[in-house]
């Protein structure tokens, strides 16, 4: 029960972090997706591989762990640019909840990955929360780039296989701190080339909000890779959903964009539905 209370504290406040890095990548303006991206996992490796040398951890691998390390680093990074992409295409909220699309994923590849067991209640306070997250977005043709929309949701699916592989690492005993390191820096190393061929001048305002993308993407990291290891996607996902009310908040105290009455609803079905969830898994160890 520990495990599942840090677990939630620890998924909401990456939450929050990664709204309120979608909104400094936001005003960081007109600059290339790949500058974003480098400038983001820049930051998180050096306070990753910080926190390593605070706890004097080794920076290699458990024995047994680089093919998941791979597969965390390649699709989180598939997962980030997509995520840039639509954030600078799209309203920030919308993008997010596309890319809040990952704890549906995670649930999906935890049961064939992992055989990770998924009650019915559980599985249907995902299907809700992700419906109370269509109703922020309202995803028709006329009210979403069409394009940015499915790379923000390819973004999704890449982050729900990330996290599922980060919940395997959990389970194979890798450290939390290698992870996050591992994986800053193998997207820095490959995104490094490509922001040179792609880069342009910023202005010093510019670099402060991408520093500061890089420091709230650093305790995303932290958090949800905490979450995950602390336990399953199929009971601590749907506090994932936060993330959407936080970017939502954010985006009309910066930006004035204002929910409408859907938007609204959609709020109050994601809060509701966590709050259901956390008592049903609460429900089952007092029975037991």
């Amino acid at each position: 029960m520990k495990q599942k209370y840090k677990a939630i504290l620890c998924i909401i406040a990456s939450a929050f972090c990664f709204a309120v890095m979608n909104n400094f990548v936001h005003l960081a303006g007109d600059l290339p997706t790949f500058e974003k991206a480098f400038f983001r996992n820049f930051v998180a490796m050096f306070v990753a591989a910080g926190a390593l040398l605070k706890n004097h951890a080794s920076f290699r691998p458990q024995k047994g762990c680089l093919p998941e390390l791979f597969g965390r680093a390649v699709f989180g990074t598939i997962g980030l640019l997509c995520n840039f992409y639509a954030v600078d295409h799209l309203v920030v909220a919308d993008a997010s909840m596309l890319n809040k699309m990952s704890p549906f994923f995670a649930i999906i590849f935890s049961f064939f990955l992992l055989k990770e067991k998924l009650t019915v209640p559980q599985g249907a306070a995902v299907v809700a929360a992700f419906c109370g997250s269509m109703l922020i977005v309202k995803p028709t043709l006329s009210n979403m780039d069409l394009v940015p929309s499915l790379i923000g949701l390819l973004g999704g699916m890449g982050a729900g296989l990330a996290y599922t592989l980060v919940r395997r690492l959990g389970q194979k005993g890798e450290r939390g701190d290698y992870i996050v390191f591992f994986f800053s820096a193998f997207s820095v190393v490959v995104v490094t080339p490509l922001m040179l061929l792609t880069w342009e001048p910023m202005t010093w305002q510019q670099l402060l909000c991408l520093l500061g993308a890089g420091l709230t993407a650093a305790g995303g990291q932290f958090g949800i890779t905490k979450a995950y290891c602390y336990a399953p996607a199929r009971e601590i996902s749907v506090y994932d959903y936060t993330q959407v009310i936080f970017a939502a908040l954010i985006a009309w105290f910066l930006f004035d964009q204002v929910p409408d009455a859907y938007s609204i609803l959609g709020y109050v079905i994601i809060c509701t539905v966590a709050v259901v969830m956390f008592l049903y898994n609460n429900r089952k160890p007092k029975t037991a």
